[in-house]
């Protein structure tokens, strides 16, 4: 491999002042740099990757045998070597068929489950799983990271399908949000959701406990309106959740992937069975395409491919994910864990240190908000922000038709705006128009340009429907297995968050006053003493009043 990065290196270097817009000197560019599944578009021509680059990346995947690792995941290896666990989110929107962990097929398992996740929705959903005050109106899901990301962004993004109780979704331990999440909610017609694969996540446990409180202070019996979402029947059983309320799943499922499986119910709550099946389905058609498509028409292999450009290549440090469609307003953040937590990573398979930056930061808005905040930098700033736009053909909304026109008009625009720029004459003409003359033209017209040659990547799907947010959720799954495939890590460990979690563990205890804190570092210590109002036991000042 290390062979092809340096060809990559070498290419990099030859293109670097070769304006994209150059490369539509081939009227077939757009076609040659596109790949299709289904009606969904993945248009990747104004990058600089050209026909040598694409070879080049696709012979990387090559050399790191994709192919065979991405057989090992569906077939259900250990390929999540440093827990020991296979990886099979997949399983979990298979339509059929046997999956094997260690001889064993796991599918039927997974069958019944979905089966009694069903029923109890369809229960929920027709009110004859009701609350102490009638049918369920409401349903608050509490849950952290994997149990909250999915099926938060998940159920907003296909709102127009809603037509079950309304969803909430409680995460951080601020109180703040468990108080503002239950203000206003009727405990006798609400149902809570607890998401915990441990049932041991301090953040979860804690707003469980606090809403079971303000469930028990209203109602005669709180645990007749409790789910648990989690693998822990033991912690469960104590928390008062019997077991036919106990929707578990297995290790080789990872958080950041469990959207597919019973952390999906709210989602299934809020949109049906049947719609929830439609989810599925788009996830595992997409998972079909990802195994049987050549690499150079393979929607998660190009995705990946043009992220190792930017990022392990030509040294990008991060994307933006711009979907200009409303309803995917939270698909920035819930990358940002998928591709984060998953490929932020600084040590290989192998326990050495990578030979290149790993996982960039991913960050983004929805269109048009975006353009008012921080298009800026990606227009004028001085760095690179290669960027994903995510576009529907079509809104939900026919009697606003002249809206979604205004918002293709805008990503399409914006796209092109990137790559295209504006030069210095240009400027200059624009500023003779405003009346400038003289020198202050020139220094007016430098404000006015736009260097271009900014990267973007366009994925345009017909319409937000179930099936297709699972094959967009499906693939970008794959493109961060691909990544990290090529990189040499494991994508679905994530030591990284175990550090700081263990730390407030035991600050927690300092901040009550019941252990001085010796052993803390100064600055924490200080910190400590300022929020606990000891702030003279460092400064010996007055203070805050």
């Amino acid at each position: 491999m290390d062979r092809i990065w340096k060809a990559l290196d070498a290419r990099a270097r030859a293109v670097a002042d070769r304006p994209i817009s150059a490369l539509f000197d081939d009227p077939g560019r757009a076609a040659a740099f596109s790949a299709r599944f289904g009606d969904m578009l993945f248009d990747y021509s104004k990058t600089n990757i050209d026909a040598e680059t694409l070879n080049l990346l696709l012979g990387l995947a090559e050399a790191a045998d994709v192919a065979a690792r991405r057989e090992a995941m569906f077939t259900g290896a250990r390929i999540n070597e440093t827990e020991g666990r296979a990886v099979l989110h997949t399983a979990l929107r298979s339509p059929g068929g046997s999956v094997l962990v260690d001889g064993r097929d796991v599918m039927p398992e997974l069958r019944a489950t979905r089966a009694r996740m069903r029923d109890f929705a369809e229960m929920v959903r027709g009110g004859l799983f009701a609350g102490q005050g009638g049918a369920i109106t409401d349903v608050v899901n509490i849950g952290i990271g994997g149990s909250d990301l999915g099926p938060a962004m998940a159920v907003q993004a296909l709102a127009p399908y809603h037509d079950g109780p309304r969803c909430h979704f409680v995460s951080n331990v601020d109180g703040a949000h468990v108080a503002d999440t239950l203000k206003g909610l009727n405990p006798e017609t609400t149902l809570v959701i607890v998401a915990s694969k441990t049932f041991t996540t301090i953040e979860t446990m804690t707003n469980a406990a606090t809403a079971r409180d303000w469930m028990a202070a209203r109602v005669a019996d709180p645990a007749a309106q409790f789910v648990a979402l989690s693998s822990a029947q033991e912690r469960t059983a104590a928390f008062g959740i019997p077991a036919e309320r106990v929707f578990g799943f297995e290790d080789w499922v990872g958080g950041r992937y469990s959207v597919w499986g019973p952390i999906g119910l709210s989602l299934m709550l809020a949109i049906g069975p049947d719609r929830f099946d439609d989810f599925l389905s788009g996830g595992a058609a997409m998972d079909a395409h990802f195994r049987s498509a050549p690499p150079g028409g393979n929607l998660p292999v190009l995705l990946a491919l043009v992220g190792i450009w930017h990022a392990q290549v030509l040294g990008h440090p991060t994307r933006a994910v711009l979907p200009y469609d409303q309803r995917l307003a939270r698909l920035p953040a819930y990358l940002q864990q998928l591709e984060m937590e998953s490929n932020g990573k600084r040590v290989t398979m192998e326990g050495t240190s990578p030979p290149r930056p790993t996982g960039p930061v991913v960050w983004g808005e929805p269109g048009t908000n975006g353009q008012h905040a921080f298009y800026q930098l990606l227009h004028q700033g001085m760095q690179v922000v290669p960027c994903e736009f995510l576009v529907a053909a079509r809104g939900h909304e026919p009697e606003l038709a002249h809206h979604h026109r205004l918002l293709l008009a805008n990503a399409l625009a914006q796209s092109a705006a990137l790559m295209r720029g504006r030069s210095l004459d240009e400027a200059r003409a624009i500023a003779a128009r405003a009346g400038f003359t003289g020198a202050e033209l020139d220094r007016q017209a430098r404000h006015r340009v736009f260097p271009g040659n900014r990267p973007s990547s366009t994925l345009i799907y017909p319409q937000l429907t179930p099936q297709v947010l699972g094959a967009i959720v499906a693939l970008y799954e794959h493109r961060v297995f691909v990544e990290g495939v090529i990189l040499g890590i494991n994508s679905f460990d994530q030591w990284g968050v175990e550090l700081g979690k263990e730390l407030a563990t035991a600050l927690a205890p300092v901040l009550c006053g019941e252990c001085p804190g010796e052993e803390l570092d100064g600055s924490t210590r200080a910190l400590v003493a300022f929020v606990s109002g000891r702030e003279r036991d460092i400064q010996g000042g007055e203070g805050f009043r």
